[in-house]
């Protein structure tokens, strides 16, 4: 009897030690992580990310159910991109979004040669050394560009038919940001000579930076002001917002938020199609497919924000012809 009862004791622990290994492989794998790595802070981010997060639903992945985050934010402040990297590379996530702008694509490409990234710019990804060409990025890298560096020319031209009496206008670059800064500056000043008004270029890398240039508009008897596409300034739309109105001084601004925030006009690209385009490419790549072999892609959609509330605090009219070709027209 002793003896049946070890055996089957024995028999069935060769059938558990049997079964185990298939228990094992049954468990469901583990998620793919994406560091998202975002340049400006969380507050702005609530419309991009559902954006970011519609295009990977297009390619069957969502968040928490087939695939999980690691969030991480700059705030504007580029010195951040090297540790906020160092820390997504170090826990191996699958994919890094580093979005927007070529400083923290840049910053991603120094951090990883392994890790695939997906990247927002405004500006040309091959002179950036981002890709080698649009076509065949090569690399790690690929991603997509916006518009918001050439609008530069037409958001001059809506301005000045906006505020025909401004002879002076000043643009607002970060020379910490030299790729987006050189192009608008070079760009801007080639559209004021066109329409024959004067162009001051202003710099501002920090919030003291911002508070002293708008001291220096009325000594410059600027009459309008073209804000540049760049992450610090996006990370700070009520900051700058609030400058303008202080000053009185009419401003153009790159993205709609912006103009929802207060401000009173903005010409730019949809974030919406840029980051749902970024969101479709990250989730091809965490299908297997390589980022050398996924060409940039530029995404075509522009916004035109006025704001009829700012418009008439600041007693100007805004003419029948703008309203018309306005995407939306805030009261």
């Amino acid at each position: 009897m002793t003896f049946c009862i070890r055996r089957r004791e024995f028999i069935a622990g060769l059938g558990g030690a049997a079964a185990w290994p298939f228990a094992a492989r049954a468990q469901p794998p583990a998620m793919p992580v994406i560091g998202f790595l975002g340049s400006e802070s969380l507050d702005l981010y609530a419309g991009r990310l559902r954006a970011f997060h519609q295009g990977l639903r297009e390619t069957g992945f969502v968040e928490s159910r087939n695939v999980a985050f690691e969030y991480r934010w700059a705030e504007g402040e580029y010195g951040r991109f090297p540790t906020l990297l160092a820390d997504l590379v170090s826990r191996k996530v699958a994919v890094i979004a580093a979005v927007p702008g070529t400083p923290p694509a840049l910053a991603a490409k120094a951090a990883t040669a392994t890790i695939p990234i997906v990247f927002v710019t405004a500006g040309d990804p091959v002179v950036a050394g981002l890709v080698s060409s649009l076509s065949r990025p090569g690399g790690n890298i690929t991603g997509v560009t916006s518009l918001a560096v050439e609008l530069g020319q037409k958001q001059l031209e809506v301005l000045t038919e906006l505020v025909p009496a401004a002879t002076v206008i000043a643009l607002l670059v970060n020379p910490a940001n030299p790729g987006n800064a050189d192009t608008l500056s070079r760009d801007l000043q080639a559209a004021a000579r066109i329409r024959g008004v004067g162009l001051h270029v202003l710099h501002a890398s920090t919030e003291s930076d911002l508070d002293t240039v708008f001291a220096t508009l009325p000594q410059l008897r600027v009459g309008a002001l073209v804000i540049g596409s760049d992450p610090f300034f996006n990370s700070r739309p009520q900051q700058l917002v609030a400058l303008a109105a202080r000053h009185a001084v009419p401003t153009m601004y790159p993205f709609s938020e912006y103009a929802m925030a207060g401000g009173l006009i903005s010409y730019g690209d949809s974030f919406t199609d840029t980051y749902r385009l970024v969101g479709a490419y990250a989730g091809r790549i965490l299908k297997g497919e390589k980022p050398a072999d996924l060409p940039v892609q530029q995404s075509s959609k522009v916004e035109f924000f006025i704001n009829l509330k700012t418009a008439k605090a600041l007693g100007l009219t805004i003419p029948l012809t703008l309203r018309v070709r306005a995407d939306e027209v805030i009261e």
